[in-house]
């Protein structure tokens, strides 16, 4: 039987969205772990070893995942520098450390299909200012900000957007793979405004007006200093390096000009430099003589953390150093922030949904099927039917995976509401096939489509307010649908209804 170009156009799609969600060739024939994060200034990044590279040979073995991987490099480490050989898609490096390289792989995906935070796990906040209505231009300038800040806290899979309602408020969504609440919420309410003082005048304030640099990663100005047993458990010291702008340097020579000297620490200035961070004292540094009415660009940052053990103490100073460099280096957020809704997500959830809906979607295929074959007593009607749903789905897929659309559960609701409505507009197609026989089965089948064409146009206006209610929630539902529905009106049914119109003839 020859087959109709819109036959035609349908197998043409369905072989691009197979493209589209596996690649070629196949990303499930692809063995190795693919590099999500390295560490900056580390052995394996200054060898050239950067995100996104495959690793496929450590030390001459092959390696097929994250298994292999993690057994390669057990027990190689023993305090002494070693050789590692790694091979990638691209090279092979040679590193040579006293420790695992600083990086985080993963197994390779098998598709290029993303899922979003409900699927694979991870915490989400919608995010607005606090006694301030955003504007369009400051919420972007606030996503912009934000996307700074956790770049220097070095979190990966994050994806930090603006988003509005249908009363048109501005809010900022953030959603972070693998990150708890109460992480999440610690980066973000925060404010993060620092200045540094003296004698109550501000120096410098933090962010890249005031701050040329500061030293991370680098031990030779950056790092723990000391830990030291206290009552109730321990401190360790940390201290970093911050160079200051040309104006900052000068504004801090002139207000040293005119102080005098400590009478109880002569090696020192009578005032000393106060850091503030969100309005909070955290530290207070002396001032050398020698820097009294000095344009310096370099100076030096110290502050401690305690714990009830020594492993704690060091952590705790850890992190009071990096935020600290963190809000040095990206400034402050312009407003004070208030979560308006906080959501965390198993991804064992995800994947037993994804499960469960897959289930779902199979058994209704087939009831629905089955259901056409009694009504309509024809084999070939229910196996048109099936093919061009599943078909539906595969495009849907396709398109997502091309413009890297994350899937969430309500993509998942929308792709469910395609297959729906598609089965729908198939059946009004098989009912008229049967209707009126004084028409001819091409004047039936173009009655059919324009009953068809009318409904996707009433369903395709109520969609779009959809894509700004819930400040953008409800997104994933409106994209998925819409493509869904626009891939039956353009290529689904009309093969649908050349497949019908063939098996009546």
């Amino acid at each position: 039987m020859k087959l109709g170009w819109r036959i035609w156009l349908l197998i043409i799609v369905l072989l691009l969205s197979f493209l589209s969600i596996f690649g070629f060739p196949p990303q499930f024939l692809q063995k190795g772990v693919v590099v999500n994060s390295v560490e900056t200034n580390s052995t394996a990044f200054e060898q050239g070893l950067r995100q996104g590279q495959i690793i496929l040979e450590v030390d001459g073995k092959a390696i097929k995942g994250v298994e292999d991987y993690t057994g390669a490099l057990h027990g190689k480490y023993t305090g002494e520098k070693v050789k590692t050989e790694i091979k990638t898609k691209d090279a092979e490096l040679i590193l040579f450390s006293d420790k695992a390289p600083e990086i985080t792989v993963s197994d390779i995906a098998k598709t290029n299909i993303k899922t979003g935070l409900d699927l694979s796990g991870g915490s989400r906040a919608l995010i607005k200012a606090q006694d301030k209505t955003l504007s369009s231009t400051e919420v972007n300038d606030l996503v912009s900000i934000t996307n700074n800040r956790f770049n220097v806290y070095g979190i990966s899979d994050v994806n930090i957007r603006p988003v509005s309602d249908l009363s048109g408020e501005h809010f900022m969504l953030i959603e972070i793979a693998g990150a708890t609440p109460n992480d999440l919420e610690k980066l973000i309410s925060e404010q993060g405004k620092f200045e540094a003082k003296i004698a109550n005048e501000t120096v410098f304030i933090g962010g890249k007006k005031d701050i040329s640099s500061v030293c991370r990663n680098d031990a030779t100005c950056a790092g723990i200093e000391s830990c030291q047993p206290a009552e109730g458990g321990y401190f360790c010291n940390f201290r970093f390096s911050v160079y200051l702008s040309e104006d900052a340097a000068n504004k801090h020579a002139k207000i040293t000009e005119d102080l005098d000297l400590d009478n109880s620490n002569p090696e020192y200035l009578s005032e000393k430099l106060d850091l503030y961070l969100d309005d909070t004292l955290v530290n207070s540094l002396f001032i050398g003589v020698g820097l009294k009415g000095r344009a310096t660009t370099q100076i030096q940052i110290s502050g401690s953390g305690s714990g009830a053990t020594q492993d704690d103490a060091y952590n705790s100073a850890k992190e009071e150093m990096n935020e600290l460099q963190t809000v040095l280096l990206t400034g402050s957020l312009p407003y004070k922030l208030e979560i308006v809704k906080l959501d965390t997500i198993s991804p064992v959830l995800g994947k037993d949904f994804i499960k469960s809906i897959f289930l779902a979607g199979i058994f209704a295929l087939l009831g629905a099927s089955i259901i056409i074959f009694l009504r309509y007593k024809k084999l070939k009607s229910s196996l048109a039917l099936i093919s061009t749903s599943f078909s539906e789905i595969i495009i849907i897929l396709g398109v997502a995976s091309l413009i890297q659309w994350d899937l969430d559960l309500l993509s998942i609701a929308g792709i469910l509401a395609t297959i729906g409505t598609g089965i729908d507009q198939q059946i009004i197609v098989l009912d008229e096939s049967k209707q009126d026989r004084y028409l001819s089965i091409k004047q039936r089948m173009e009655r059919a489509f324009s009953i068809i064409l009318g409904t996707y146009f009433t369903v395709l206006v109520s969609l779009v307010p959809l894509y700004w209610a819930g400040a953008g929630l409800l997104k994933g539902f409106t994209i998925t649908t819409i493509i869904g529905i626009t891939t039956g009106i353009l290529i689904t049914r009309p093969a649908f209804t050349e497949m019908v119109k063939r098996i009546e003839e």
